[in-house]
């Protein structure tokens, strides 16, 4: 709402010649508009902030109480009483009724128009509405010229706590403060669960605004986005928006959202050129790959290299990889993040990642021999997740047998294939862990047999049944061999 004239301002116009009789305590009441009545009861036609003109035609000593009482009740502004036409002086009893309900009582002369009233009002008004256009428009400008700082997002939500005279707040996606700016800022962890419900609240797209207000503090919780919420930012104050704050705090909501866009696409077009600089690099063209990751500023360290396999929330691991990583290189590639280290800096970088999945850790190597570093990571973080293990090297790989060496995906279905017939054998499942026993004793009978608690001729007859299925000769290391590795893959 526009800030309306106040009473003493347009008494104040020296041509207008007002003079002042009753209620000199409550000039500081602003004129919402001007209205020109002569009924001795004009306030159906009223809404309240109203400075009333009238000539008396209707009014004397006996009903000026009543009509002052109604005027008050309706909670005018003020009352302009024009001498000289059915009064020569406003009425005795008029005045007194206006002082004791502290209504302001304001002398009209004869040579003063009411209409020159009600333009200087109107005038007054219009000036106050252009001035409030331009201190919106100015304010916009100046968030404008934030947003183009480096800093973006960061400097719109200081300008716009320096601009309200408040404190404002920018939230990730998930709700977590990014940067606050003004006195308020460090508690709006209080504002939190209003979030979260704005957050998850029905529908598709960017949810609509919230609003707060307590008599201490009003609130403005706005998401951000295009096509859904990418962020939020909190806007705090400790009195009422004004038409003008609004407008301020819309254009910074504009301007935040064209920068989180904004840089989204540039950060999904820089992962894309580090993808394809991955490729080059474990394809051989190391010095194709290191002229691209010139123009990214960055560079593959001197010396050896270590390549880390990193499975988890591929956002989050690329983000906190790229923020580590000051001498190497990070992409996001098929079901992990891959990145590459100098083998001095490859455990402090574990540890900065292993906090945000599971990391395969492949043996140092050379420039030009990165596809194996990355077998070596890959095979290595297979078997973290096998494990359930936050970390892996390949280097104790060796230690675990020869299954932490085979593909994971290929031994899964070579067992599966393998083995299905003894699976499919009617309910006789016993010729499983049969087979696994009479493996495990190395084909020996009688300690096979005392294993599974079964006479050996019943373990002969089983193991003539497997041969069957199997079209397998148990006699043969190399068929004994397969079927341990299909067991031992199979749990």
């Amino acid at each position: 709402m526009v800030v309306a004239p106040t009473l003493r301002t347009v008494v104040r116009r020296l041509p207008l010649k007002l003079g002042v009789l009753a209620g000199h305590d409550a000039l500081d009441r602003q004129v919402r508009w001007v209205a020109v009545s002569e009924l001795e009861d004009p306030t159906p036609f009223l809404e309240g902030g109203e400075l009333v003109l009238t000539t008396g035609m209707r009014l004397d000593e006996g009903n000026a109480g009543p009509y002052v009482g109604r005027l008050v009740d309706r909670k005018v502004t003020g009352l302009g009483f024009g001498i000289g036409i059915g009064h020569e002086e406003i009425p005795a009893g008029l005045v007194e009724a206006a002082a004791l309900a502290g209504l302001p009582l304001i002398e009209v002369p004869r040579d003063t128009p009411f209409v020159a009233i009600s333009k200087l009002v109107s005038d007054l008004i219009a000036a106050e509405q252009y001035d409030e256009i331009s201190r919106a428009f100015a304010a916009q400008g100046r968030l404008t010229r934030a947003a183009l700082r480096p800093e973006g997002a960061v400097a719109v939500i200081d300008r716009l706590a320096h601009e309200l005279g408040g404190w404002a707040v920018l939230l990730d996606e998930a709700g977590a403060v990014r940067h606050g700016a003004g006195r308020g800022a460090a508690d709006v962890t209080r504002l939190l669960p209003e979030v979260e419900r704005l957050r998850r609240s029905p529908g598709r797209g960017v949810p609509a605004s919230l609003a707060l207000s307590t008599p201490a503090e009003h609130v403005i919780v706005q998401p951000l986005g295009a096509r859904r919420v990418r962020g939020f930012f909190v806007v705090g104050l400790n009195k009422p928006f004004t038409p003008v704050a609004h407008t301020v705090v819309n254009a910074a909501g504009s301007l935040l959202t064209l920068a989180i866009e904004h840089g989204r696409e540039h950060l999904s077009a820089e992962r894309k050129i580090r993808s394809a600089v991955l490729r080059l690099l474990l394809a051989g063209q190391v010095e194709a790959g290191q002229e691209i990751l010139e123009l990214l500023g960055e560079a593959l360290p001197d010396g050896p290299l270590v390549v880390l396999a990193v499975a988890g929330d591929r956002e989050a691991v690329l983000e906190a990889a790229i923020e580590v990583v000051a001498e190497g290189f990070a992409a996001a590639d098929a079901d992990r993040v891959v990145v590459v280290v100098s083998e001095a800096r490859a455990e402090d970088t574990v540890s900065a990642l292993a906090g945000h999945g599971q990391v395969g850790l492949g043996s140092p190597v050379g420039p030009g021999d990165l596809r194996t570093g990355l077998d070596q990571a890959d095979r290595a973080l297979a078997s973290a997740r096998r494990g359930a293990e936050r970390v892996m090297r390949f280097a104790d790989l060796a230690g675990q047998g020869l299954l932490s060496l085979l593909d994971p995906e290929a031994t899964e279905a070579f067992s599966a294939a393998l083995l299905a017939p003894l699976r499919e054998y009617g309910s006789r499942a016993d010729l499983l862990e049969s087979l696994r026993a009479y493996l495990a004793c190395n084909g020996h009978w009688d300690a096979a047999a005392q294993r599974l608690g079964v006479h050996r001729h019943t373990l002969r007859y089983r193991m003539r049944r497997v041969a069957e299925l199997l079209g397998r000769d148990l006699d043969d290391p190399a068929a004994r061999a397969e079927l341990w590795v299909a067991l031992t893959a199979a749990g």
